[in-house]
Order: structure tokens, then C-alpha cells, then sequence
């Protein structure tokens, strides 16, 4: 385990706990800005022909609620996620919404699912917290049937988004304790180099895999911008320990730092991501 990198448990808690609760918090914000992705694996769906479909790192369950709409009668859609707090939103929305999907707390990496019982695996961003990933997807590998699909979006590189990084960058002069970026390391941009992933995905047996860049335009009302950097991301978790008027200082020059994404009433960014798809061996391994 490297310096300023969480233990599988110390993050397994972090998502059950300040994260999870982070995200609770700020969901339509994030549900508005990550919502483009969703057409995304509805088109999966589509071109896979899938019927069982298991969303992996699903969080507040949108894109799990997104897919199981679009299913109806005719197919499930399970979410699978580590984090309490942000299954009970998902399980609730899906009550409110009257959609039929399932939600698992579990993590993908050691669940024992039933063999063979999903034909597409998707994910939003998360699967790049694996501790041990080659171990995560056999495990998923293993969930799925004979020549089931895999589709997942991870982050490119911090240079690539920009957006991403910016309360970072501003916050350094007055934070001394933010969590570096370790590369390779459980995180948002573990995904980021290809050939990492590609590996990744051969030493867990599956074929056909392929990275496509995608740029996705992403909006959220400049409204909510004060809320998303100051409970998000590793900023949002250090800068609850400053006294109120550090605090204010240091939110006032986030959201100058911020201002190049500011357009109007609207914020906009792209999100630089890897679109993974890959395909389940059609023997058993």
C-alpha cells in the first residue's frame, strides 16, 4: 500500500461513511451532470441485446434505474455497490419511481454471485476503485454468461480534465493535507493509462477488449458549484476541518479558480473518459 493511499477497508468505510454521505448530499447535482452517460449504456443494452444487466459501482443507482426503466418487463437491472447510505437512496428512488430494479451491498471484488447469471456488466466510474482489480473482474467475469458483454466509462488522464483537478491546484496554498494522486493507485484516474487496463482485462480473462476515447459534454448550474467543490472529492473531505472564516477564504478562491467553466447560470466541462468494452470468453475458463 503506497503513502496517502487508503487500505481496501479504510476506503470501503470512507464510501460507507464522509463519501458516501458526500454524494447523498449532492446527487442531483451529480445525477444532472453524469446523466449524458446514461444513453450511453442504454445503447449498450441495445447492441448487446442484454436481458440481465449488472450495474457495478452503481452509487445512488441512476444509471441501474436509467437501464431498468428501459428493460421494463422484459429484463432486470442490479445494482452493486459498497456504500449503505448511498443504497438506500438508490432503493428508494427505485420504490418512488416504481421501477423494478435490485440492489446489492457488496463488494465486486469478493462477491459470490451465481455463475453465469448476468449478459452485460456495466459501470459509471467505478471501477477504478478496485484494490486488487485483476481479482475484481475474474470475480465479474465469472457473474456473467458465455459471450456477455462488458462496458465501462473510466476517467482519462488528470491532464484531460482539467475540471477535475481545479480545487486541488487552487487549494494547495492553504490545504497542507490533501491525499496526493498516486498513479496506478485506487482512485479516479486508475483507468487512466490504456495499457494498464488492457492487462487488467487479459490477466481476468476476458477478450475482445477495446479502450475508445469518448469526450462527454457535462452541465450543472452554476448555483450548485459552492456545494460540489466543497463537499466532493479530496478538497470536499479536508476542508470541513478549517475554522469558518479560513473556510470562506478558501472557498471564494475555488470558485474564482473555478470560474473558466462558468458560463451564465450554467457550468459546463467535458468529461475525457475511456469507453471499455470487452466480451466474456464463449467457453468456460
Amino acid at each position: 500500500m503506497t503513502a496517502g493511499t487508503p487500505s481496501p477497508l479504510e476506503q470501503e468505510a470512507l464510501w460507507k461513511g464522509p463519501a458516501g454521505h458526500a454524494w447523498v448530499d449532492t446527487r442531483e447535482v451529480l445525477e444532472q451532470l453524469f446523466k449524458p452517460f446514461e444513453s450511453l449504456f442504454i445503447e449498450a443494452v441495445r447492441a448487446a441485446g442484454a436481458h440481465r444487466v449488472l450495474d457495478v459501482g452503481c452509487g445512488t443507482g441512476s444509471t441501474t434505474l436509467a437501464v431498468a426503466r428501459h428493460l421494463g418487463s422484459t429484463g432486470q437491472c442490479v445494482g452493486l455497490d459498497v456504500s449503505t447510505p448511498m443504497l438506500a437512496v438508490a432503493r428508494e428512488q427505485a420504490e418512488a419511481q416504481h421501477v423494478a430494479a435490485r440492489f446489492i451491498e457488496a463488494n465486486a471484488e469478493t462477491h459470490a454471485f451465481e455463475p453465469a447469471s448476468f449478459d452485460l456488466v456495466m459501470s459509471r466510474f467505478g471501477v477504478m476503485f478496485f484494490d486488487d482489480p485483476v481479482r475484481a473482474f475474474t470475480n465479474l467475469r465469472r457473474a456473467a454468461t458465455r459471450d456477455a458483454r462488458l462496458c465501462c466509462i473510466a476517467w482519462r488522464s488528470p491532464e484531460e480534465n482539467p475540471f477535475m483537478t481545479t480545487a486541488e491546484k487552487a487549494a494547495t496554498p492553504f490545504l497542507t493535507n490533501i491525499p496526493p494522486r498516486l498513479p496506478d493507485a485506487p482512485g479516479q484516474f486508475a483507468f487512466a493509462d490504456p495499457n494498464r487496463v488492457q492487462r487488467i482485462l487479459e490477466q481476468s480473462g476476458w477478450t475482445d477488449i477495446t479502450l475508445r476515447a469518448i469526450d462527454v459534454p457535462c452541465t450543472m448550474p452554476a448555483r450548485s458549484l459552492a456545494r460540489y467543490v466543497t463537499r466532493l472529492g479530496p478538497v470536499g473531505r479536508v476542508i470541513q476541518e478549517l475554522d469558518e472564516q479560513a473556510r470562506a477564504k478558501l472557498v471564494d478562491t475555488l470558485l474564482a479558480a473555478f470560474s473558466p467553466f462558468v458560463h451564465g447560470d450554467e457550468v459546463r466541462l467535458t468529461a475525457a473518459c475511456w469507453r471499455i468494452e470487452a466480451r466474456a470468453p464463449t467457453v468456460a475458463t
